[in-house]
């Protein structure tokens, strides 16, 4: 009888362990619930439907279904019975599970303010977090003139965005002093704010919301400091928390998510957990990247493909790029020890700052145009020496004899170097691809998946095939 595994979740993370299991072929049947009623869709690209640069078809997640794969969308886990191994849903089915993975995610935080303490939000009053949060603001977007956004973190920053991208006169209002407190420091959250304002997007600092009125008319947003703001839509983006209510209701260990060792594992061993509601080593990480990690160990450690596979988390690399806006975070640029170094220019929108200890780099913040991006992701990813000349980091340029980017064309990047940071892509990997047979950016995206997650390497992955098909023409021509 072959092996039934059931994955609770159909989201960015589960979706990729169903087809991690259904690659590897094998006799098992894998069970796919996903509450929601649409197909699987890369969450990162909401803000870029928001923004109207792609449409509701290039967001969606390529399934597996069939040939062993059974998915059920709009069909939500109610219950698991560990003893009986079963999980029941909200359609009266039992399911039963050799395997139970959960992929469940986390939901949007509504704030407890006044006028918010509703059962159902008002109309003018949207969370952004799923598909159905997007076509509601859109919804509404689409008669409005203004927007308020509460939270001024990384999704907040990439939805109001969008919506200015539409023409709304759009503010965020933030209870911190400053733009990203978890990825920028206040210098660089300034020149953020400055590049804001010239997109259409205002900003108000380090006071809190207090309370909400909405009506048919629109949203009126009160404020710590006694100013109150009027909109037509109000986005929430306050933060997300791990679902876990499946977890703790079946008696498995919960803190901040649900507890996992290295190889997925809760203290059932026949139920695994990964992605947004995952909790390994005392951290959630709430991005894609360790989602898609942690879908690969799990599909390797019960596929038999690797038994002893385990999930080694890499230092995160988080992205704003949204129109206008180019900014990459990493590690931990306010550390004490080591060398600082920094270079701003708000006029240009630029903001530069690396922390460096023993010839490694540490941290590093860059905002703007900087062509050494790419350079400083992958010193700090792979924990590489950084350059004598710290300078062709933090500017992008050389100075004197040392070059700014060890890497200035894809024939002097190495073969190891990380292309995707999403899907852990190397150049190898798409220089194989295209020996293969793949002859295309779509080609190869297909067949490697870089560019899939948050889409920044796009551009790298389409210079690299641009420059191996210019090396196939001038070796035809000989």
């Amino acid at each position: 009888m072959s092996e039934q595994v059931v994955i609770i979740g159909n989201g960015m993370a589960g979706a990729r362990l169903a087809g991690e299991l259904h690659a590897r072929g094998g006799d098992r049947k894998v069970t796919v619930l996903g509450a929601e009623p649409h197909r699987a869709y890369n969450r990162i690209m909401l803000s870029t439907l928001l923004a109207g640069k792609v449409g509701e078809s290039d967001v969606e997640l390529a399934e597996v279904a069939g040939q062993g794969v059974d998915l059920r969308t709009g069909v939500t886990a109610t219950a698991i019975d560990r003893v009986d191994r079963t999980v029941a849903t909200d359609d009266g089915d039992r399911i039963s599970y050799d395997h139970l993975v959960l992929a469940t995610g986390s939901r949007a935080l509504v704030p407890p303010l006044p006028g918010l303490d509703a059962p159902e939000l008002p109309e003018r009053v949207v969370p952004f977090r799923t598909l159905d949060d997007c076509r509601r603001i859109l919804a509404v977007a689409g008669r409005a003139r203004t927007a308020l956004v509460l939270g001024g973190g990384l999704l907040g920053l990439e939805a109001a965005r969008g919506l200015a991208a539409r023409g709304l006169d759009v503010a965020v209002v933030h209870p911190v002093p400053y733009l990203m407190e978890r990825q920028l420091d206040p210098a660089g959250a300034a020149v953020l704010a400055g590049t804001l304002a010239g997109l259409g997007v205002t900003t108000h600092l380090a006071v809190p919301a207090t309370a909400v009125r909405a009506d048919a008319d629109g949203v009126r947003l009160d404020l710590a400091d006694g100013r109150s703001l009027h909109a037509d839509l109000l986005v929430l983006s306050c933060g997300v928390r791990p679902d876990t209510t499946l977890a703790a209701a079946a008696g498995l260990a919960v803190q901040r998510g649900v507890l996992v060792d290295d190889q997925l594992r809760t203290g059932d061993r026949r139920i695994s957990a990964i992605g947004d509601c995952a909790q390994h080593d005392g951290a959630v990480s709430g991005l894609v990247a360790p989602a898609w990690a942690q879908a690969r160990v799990v599909a390797q450690v019960l596929t038999g493909e690797d038994p002893l596979a385990r999930y080694r988390p890499r230092p995160p690399v988080t992205r704003l790029k949204a129109a206008g806006i180019d900014l990459a975070a990493m590690g931990e640029p306010g550390g004490a020890d080591g060398e600082e170094l920094t270079f701003a220019d708000p006029t240009r929108g630029t903001y530069a700052r690396l922390r460096i200890s023993g010839e490694r780099l540490t941290g590093a913040i860059l905002l703007g145009d900087n062509p050494a991006v790419g350079t400083v992701i992958q010193l700090f990813d792979r924990g590489q020496p950084v350059p004598a000349d710290r300078r062709s980091l933090l500017l992008g340029r050389a100075f004197g004899t040392t070059a700014a980017e060890p890497a200035t064309s894809p024939a002097l990047m190495p073969d190891a170097a990380t292309v995707c940071q999403c899907n852990n892509v190397s150049k190898g990997a798409l220089v194989g691809c295209w020996r293969s047979g793949a002859r295309t950016v779509d080609a190869v995206v297909a067949g490697t998946r870089a560019g899939t997650g948050c889409g920044s390497c796009r551009d790298a992955v389409a210079g690299i095939v641009g420059w191996l098909s210019e090396a196939d023409s001038v070796e035809v021509a000989r």
